[in-house]
């Protein structure tokens, strides 16, 4: 009898371990295009990223470089004090979006532009994106807002 017990209970330890190790792997799968890494300038243009791979792209639009197309297509740069990178974006603009802001983009980087599907700005006069500050912060270029 203590066989048959001891041996029902290996099974069902058995089976939950590959039922736990079954769900970590689906939950991974499924998870796989949502997680969309922060890269700055300077990252994009010293290892550039698959044209297929999606991921989020932050630092200051480069004064004089926004560029209002026909329709909706706008094109700018983006930079970091270190490196910059153009980005094309077909949508249209967040209200507080504006030449010399913080911005964080994502999309992909094909053909050396940032394609971008979504662009953020900041929300107020002194927020700034976690990443992005930290991204300026190490090209030396980021200034802290006046209080």
């Amino acid at each position: 009898m203590k066989s048959l017990k001891k041996k029902r209970r290996i099974q069902v330890v058995g089976v939950a371990v590959v039922a736990l190790v079954l769900s970590t792997g689906l939950i991974g799968y499924a998870m796989r295009d949502g997680i969309n890494f922060f890269r700055s300038p300077s990252q994009v243009m010293e290892e550039p990223p698959a044209p297929n791979e999606t991921f989020r792209i932050g630092g200051l639009v480069e004064e004089g470089s926004l560029e209002r197309g026909v329709g909706e297509q706008i094109r700018f740069r983006v930079t970091d004090g270190g490196a910059t990178v153009p980005v094309v974006f077909g949508g249209v603009l967040p209200d507080l979006f504006a030449e010399n802001q913080g911005m964080v983009g994502t999309g992909r980087y094909v053909n050396g532009v940032f394609e971008a599907s979504e662009i953020l700005a900041k929300h107020d006069e002194t927020y700034m994106p976690k990443e992005v500050m930290d991204a300026l912060k190490e090209q030396g270029v980021y200034q802290a807002p006046d209080s």
